[in-house]
């Protein structure tokens, strides 16, 4: 942005391309505790009154849920809800209101020891830790006759918090909401996971925004992850000129590809059926990524293979044509799941989780194998063509062993392929051998970066360190992706680094041959490749990974970077 160096403002990360100028407007913070909430004369009183209270909050946040129903926002809004139903958290409440703790104070207390465990165990579960506190906002406003937590919004404006909870956000009106800027959280934080959604400009991890003047303009510029307050006439022409650029991307359905014809098929990213059935109707060539596990979240046992087969098959049949690259369960640390959670671990990022279920849960895996292969059948002739992956391989004979369960399942012939996600630097290092086993490999970026820079990937404290544009994690994104052309098998990308225009053009250069992202990036991605050929994108990964740490290599590829380009995206 020409006026940031004038206007040096906040600095944060950006999540997106865009930008938007409007006024702030703060998100109520939580009700203030009573500093002498005496104890209840009559606990047992008291006690009804936390349960109602959770009862309460539970009920508004599944209406909220249901109202979101087939949004990332509802999936979260379900899972806060079944936080505020949660009969431990409000048997840990009644304890300490019967030993004398105020009823406020209690369900206080209760939720921060959950909050602690929550942290202890990181990833998914740390994460989660907003929406535990945003629901102990909600019961003790109840409680203490105090307002809940939000902001009401009679104008457009740019929303402005410490962080928001999937409750506050469902509390806004979105059509009023013009971005986001928090101080806390991180890129793959709930609040960016629905800015992405939503393609709203948001700034995550800027310190001092809420110090923002109530009513001040600002301008949101998540191009280059800052926050400016009171912006001149040059950054309001840049941000109006880039947002016109920006929509008039939207318009190119092309496949995606290098302005020399260099084919680079652009993919989304899903959750659900419903996602799938947004995404169909987009320019996406099919579906990169199809993350199984978020269809049974909410889920007490095992789905049937019945029940998976159904949802598999509508995915297929959305996508009639193209192809639909199906993760299998990626369940256990940041993504647990109650019919597959493991017995206690020290370190459950690297325990037992994804492919290492069959390790203590065979059954579980061989079931959404027969059901991916039922699933088939059922979606019938021109269906998508089913690409299957596990998740969490380290090695050759781990890819061996899948591909093998995958056959036996009825997992092979025509329009059928088995591969296998590399996240695991082991995997990357060897990628000749692991691809040996099997048709096709997916590079998971985000969890990658976590490994090979040892940084807990949710942690917004640590961004920096899990950047994708670290040179050791672009080292072993290219030796995979080097590996995947000596073998002649196709290697993609489907981490958060796919959807960064820049980055896309580093990958294609690496050798990879599909880039999976939300639907919002696609567009974005498809002009930055079709503006430069593959000879330039060759030059480019050359020069990231040159470069010495990450900052340098994100300036010497931007350097590369045609003029025209840089100006539409903001770089």
């Amino acid at each position: 942005m020409t006026g940031a160096a004038a206007h040096p403002g906040l600095a944060g990360i950006g999540v997106g391309r865009r930008g938007v100028v409007g006024p702030v407007r703060h998100v109520r913070g939580g009700p203030e505790l009573p500093a002498d909430e005496p104890a209840p004369t009559d606990p047992e009183a008291a006690v009804a009154r936390v349960e109602e209270a959770l009862g309460d909050v539970r009920a508004d946040l599944t209406a909220r849920s249901e109202a979101a129903a087939g949004s990332t926002l509802g999936e979260v809004l379900g899972a806060a809800a079944l936080m505020a139903g949660d009969p431990a958290l409000a048997a840990r409440a009644a304890e300490l209101v019967r030993s004398g703790t105020g009823p406020a104070h209690a369900v206080h207390d209760a939720v921060e020891e959950f909050a602690a465990t929550f942290e202890s165990i990181g990833g998914y579960m740390a994460e989660r830790v907003t929406d535990l506190r945003s629901v102990r906002d909600r019961v003790v406003a109840r409680l203490t006759g105090q307002p809940e937590p939000g902001a009401e919004l009679s104008e457009p404006a740019v929303v402005v918090a410490r962080d928001l909870s999937p409750a506050d956000t469902s509390a806004l009106d979105l059509s009023l909401v013009l971005g986001i800027v928090t101080e806390e959280g991180g890129p793959t934080s709930h609040t960016a996971i629905i800015a992405r959604q939503l393609g709203l400009p948001c700034v995550v991890r800027a310190a001092g925004a809420t110090g923002l003047p109530d009513g001040g303009i600002v301008a949101v510029d998540a191009a280059n992850g800052r926050v400016l307050l009171d912006p001149d006439d040059d950054v309001r022409r840049e941000i109006e000129g880039r947002t016109a650029a920006l929509d008039a991307l939207e318009s190119d359905r092309e496949p995606g590809a290098t302005s020399d014809g260099h084919a680079v098929q652009l993919l989304a990213n899903i959750g659900t059926v419903e996602d799938a059935e947004r995404a169909a109707a987009t320019a996406a060539e099919g579906v990169g990524l199809f993350r199984t596990e978020v269809l049974f979240l909410d889920a007490a046992e095992a789905p049937t293979v019945e029940d998976q087969a159904e949802a598999y098959a509508a995915v297929l049949s959305a996508f009639s044509g193209r192809k639909v690259v199906v993760r299998t369960l990626d369940a256990g640390a940041d993504k647990p799941l109650a019919f597959a959670n493991q017995d206690d671990e020290d370190n459950p990022a690297l325990g037992v989780r994804g492919y290492r279920l069959v390790r203590t849960m065979p059954d579980l895996v061989q079931d959404q194998l027969r059901a991916l292969a039922q699933a088939r059948e059922q979606a019938g002739e021109g269906a998508a063509e089913l690409w299957v992956m596990a998740p969490m391989i380290a090695t050759a004979a781990e890819a061996r062993e899948f591909a093998a369960a995958a056959q036996e399942a009825g997992l092979q012939g025509a329009g059928v392929k088995v591969g296998v996600m590399v996240e695991v630097p082991g995997a990357a290092l060897r990628a000749e051998g692991v691809l040996a086993e099997v048709d096709f490999g997916s590079l998971g970026t985000n969890d990658l970066a976590q490994y090979t820079m040892a940084s807990d990937r949710l942690l917004g404290g640590l961004a920096d360190l899990l950047d994708p544009w670290q040179p050791a994690v672009l080292d072993l994104v290219a030796r995979t992706a080097s590996a995947g052309v000596a073998a002649g098998k196709p290697v993609g990308v489907c981490g958060e680094s796919a959807g960064d225009p820049l980055m896309a053009l580093v990958l294609t250069g690496l050798g990879v041959t599909s880039l999976s992202m939300s639907t919002g990036a696609l567009a974005e991605v498809r002009h930055a490749l079709r503006s430069h050929t593959s000879a330039e994108c060759e030059a480019m990964a050359q020069a990231a990974l040159a470069a010495g740490d990450a900052g340098a290599a994100r300036e010497a590829v931007a350097r590369l970077l045609h003029a025209d380009v840089r100006e539409v995206l903001g770089i």
